[in-house]
């Protein structure tokens, strides 16, 4: 049916032997006939390669000389891989029968459509919308990320609100669909972030040219989530925090830039004092090392941004943070 679109499904891997072993199965089992299985190694000291050859003989093996992070890793692997749509997926992802055929559809019947996420749900409990991707992203007016089924640390049950097909604005890293003239079009991934929120980026640079991001409900993944980096993991903080101001810089319309940096610049400080409060100084002191950091990348990405044509609009709700956090709105479809 999709035998014009090529296909590969491609696995990042570091030293993830035991989740390749629990998740692969499925990746490899629902995806024969209609994609090409890769794991893309991204410097591995475990067994996780061998694992692979020997157990899974049809999977093909990339292997990255270093351990770039998601940023370079994806885009060292994708310059040996030839196929007209990748599909970027995480190695702590379970697929489902039919995952593919909704997607493959929409890029088969939409030629400006240029990257789908499916539904995300979470492994753990899988009534309820997982982390990082949910029912498809958005950013609102100070940038926050934030999806439909997730606002800030909220997670809704899963009643079938998002079974649509729909335009998002951001699709997850955790199960990324790209046409492949797109992705390398663009320069892939900004390696500058290493990992956390380059798919943003990328996402938003697509915009930027005129192509569309959709998020399709009628494919679904469970995703565990948490399983290169722990939410609790400090440096999780520290590429969060930083990555969100770049991707601020490097991306917001000029007339909003001033007023948005200075607006997260402020409520980093108040998520530090919390940290603090909460005898998480850890935590604090990443968020200080975010902003370092971001004040030795700022000129870096000003060059970035001259290089971009911006969008004007790219938000459909403002402050989500006044809204989760004072008036109380936890679910997507009661934010303004």
């Amino acid at each position: 049916m999709f035998a014009d679109l090529k296909t590969a499904v491609v696995i990042l891997n570091w030293n993830g032997e035991q989740l390749l072993e629990q998740f692969l199965p499925s990746i490899v089992n629902f995806s024969a006939g209609q994609a090409e299985v890769y794991v893309a190694d991204n410097a591995s000291t475990d067994n996780s390669i061998a694992f692979v050859k020997e157990h899974f003989p049809s999977v093909h093996i990339v292997i990255n000389s270093e351990n770039g992070g998601y940023a370079k890793g994806y885009n060292d692997a994708l310059q040996h891989i030839e196929a007209d749509i990748y599909c970027l997926i995480n190695s702590d992802i379970e697929v489902t029968e039919n995952w593919l055929p909704p997607i493959l559809s929409i890029f088969n019947e939409e030629p400006n459509t240029a990257i789908i996420q499916p539904k995300l749900l979470d492994f753990k409990d899988k009534s309820k919308f997982e982390y990082a991707g949910a029912g498809g992203g958005f950013v609102d007016s100070l940038g926050y990320p934030y999806c439909r089924g997730r606002v800030f640390n909220h997670l809704e049950t899963d009643e079938g609100q998002f079974n649509d097909t729909s335009n998002i604005f951001w699709a997850s890293g955790a199960c990324f669909f790209i046409r492949s003239t797109v992705f390398h079009r663009l320069g892939g991934f900004d390696e500058d972030y290493f990992a956390h929120q380059e798919e943003i980026d990328l996402c938003w640079r697509t915009h930027n040219e005129g192509y569309t991001v959709k998020y399709v409900g009628a494919s679904t993944v469970y995703h565990v989530g948490g399983a290169t980096l722990q939410e609790s993991n400090p440096h999780k903080t520290y590429l969060n925090f930083r990555n969100s101001l770049l991707t601020i810089l490097k991306n917001i319309p000029r007339k909003y830039v001033v007023f948005t940096i200075l607006s997260r610049l402020i409520l980093d400080g108040v998520a530090g004092v919390k940290f603090a409060l909460e005898l998480r100084p850890i935590h604090t002191w990443s968020i200080v090392k975010a902003h370092l950091s971001f004040y030795k990348n700022f000129f870096r990405f000003i060059k970035k941004r001259r290089k971009l044509q911006r969008k004007e609009h790219y938000s459909i709700h403002k402050f989500i943070a006044w809204q989760y956090f004072i008036l109380g709105r936890t679910k997507f479809k009661n934010l303004k």
